[in-house]
């Protein structure tokens, strides 16, 4: 039986928000089987500054159910000597060390480096200037390098996550760090906002909006808050899905009748039918490396996923167990499959070996619904329903470490993982 620890984070720093656009709290059940002990020594420097960079970084470490972070007795500098007995007599397998010193203007030097006290090795380390504005973002940053360096895969701290709070009759798309940090509204609306997707570069987003009274496909520049309609055809324009190059798009239109997918260009241009039937096909999603759309139907009497070649051609089934499989999301690795299942009247998080075509449940909630991969495929995050009241959560690809995201007084749907950042 795995350790359960429980705490609430309230991820708060240098972030002032009110009304709709209220912080997400993230409460965490769960943990690894061999989560690591890593002491975060206080940085020699800037106290103001330290305690927001080695917090965010202990918190993301442990938020990520591998760690067993702890504080440091004292501070220590990024050149300070290391006494590898002593660290490993206070049980850690490894350290963190820092400093924090004024740069130009109104900047800061940050570096640090990470030990392996087992081994009684040095890991390497980073350097970093910042504003204090970028004091968590820098924080990240570093928990992004420990994760990589001790697990061997990529860390996801430093990415964001779009999603959709409804709040007395008023719709926002909400952009914030994967922690549910630092909240940004990209678009408010009266109208109903659905379906939020990034592009692969996370330069965009590409979403339904209704504000026209009618479901229109829309991509919106994330620098420059431009936009402009990519699918607004007769009939319903809806569930939009990037090609991996980011140059085109899969949308469902039913401008010819039905519901059926189509590829267009991100400028709306080249519009393609990529499938024939007189079914309701939906919910497009692309593998990695192109080669498959993957879509609900239910073309053989009960909604299922299915998949087609990426250019179009003949349909093939991917789910067998149970009568309604929808939204299928390929893995970032093309391996494994999420979706959502219908289980005894219950919505459930699914997931599909594709290979092995092992099939685990991985939620026991009810309503569950818009599964989104982290891009290193270690976690999903989705949204569920509590108290009649739309929540994020998120769950290891294993089931065992499970996170709950809420905005207080808010309704929290359709979210979505962005990206790992471009350095």
């Amino acid at each position: 039986m795995t350790s359960v620890f429980r705490f609430l984070l309230a991820v708060a720093l240098l972030v002032v928000a009110t009304g709709a656009r209220a912080q997400l709290t993230i409460e965490i059940t769960g943990a690894g089987a061999n989560r690591i002990p890593i002491t975060i020594a206080p940085f020699e420097g800037a106290s103001a500054m330290q305690t927001v960079v080695t917090g965010v970084v202990r918190a993301d470490l442990e938020r990520s159910g591998f760690f067993r972070p702890a504080e440091g007795l004292r501070p220590m500098g990024e050149a300070a000597a290391v006494d590898y007995a002593e660290w490993k007599g206070r049980g850690a397998d490894a350290l963190v060390v820092g400093t924090i010193s004024p740069a130009s203007g109104e900047r800061y030097e940050v570096r640090f480096r990470l030990y392996d006290v087992t081994r009684q090795a040095s890991l390497g380390g980073m350097a970093y200037v910042m504003t204090a504005a970028q004091a968590r973002l820098t924080g990240h940053r570093i928990a992004d390098f420990i994760y990589e360096k001790l697990l061997g895969e990529p860390g996801v701290f430093s990415t964001r996550i779009a999603y959709v709070v409804k709040n007395a009759g008023r719709y926002e798309l909400q952009i914030a760090d994967a922690d549910g940090a630092n909240p940004q509204t990209a678009l408010a609306s009266r109208e109903p906002i659905i379906s939020p997707v990034w592009s692969p570069d996370g330069s965009r987003l590409a979403y339904v909006s209704f504000e026209a009274k009618k479901p229109v496909v829309y991509v919106h520049n994330l620098a420059t808050g431009q936009r402009h309609v990519a699918a607004n055809f007769k009939g319903s324009n809806s569930a939009p899905a990037w090609t991996p190059d980011g140059r085109r798009l899969g949308v469902v239109l039913s401008k010819d009748g039905g519901s059926q997918i189509f590829l267009v260009n991100a400028d709306g241009s080249g519009v393609q039918r990529l499938a024939q039937s007189g079914a309701i096909d939906t919910e497009p999603r692309f593998s990695p490396d192109g080669q498959w759309i993957y879509f609900t139907s239910d073309r053989g009497g009960s909604p299922q996923i299915y998949r087609i070649p990426a250019g179009g051609g003949n349909a093939e089934r991917v789910s067998f167990e149970g009568s309604y499989n929808v939204t299928p999301r390929p893995s970032p690795d093309g391996k494994t499959l999420a979706y959502v299942s219908r289980n005894g009247g219950r919505f459930q998080l699914t997931t599909l070996d594709l290979a092995s075509r092992q099939v685990q449940v991985l939620t026991d909630s009810a309503k569950d619904e818009s599964p989104s991969f982290a891009p290193n495929g270690r976690m999903i995050l989705y949204a569920s329903e509590v108290g009649g009241r739309g929540v994020l959560a998120a769950i290891s690809t294993d089931g065992r470490v499970k996170q709950r995201l809420s905005v207080s007084g808010g309704d929290v749907r359709e979210p979505t993982w962005g990206p790992l950042p471009k350095n």
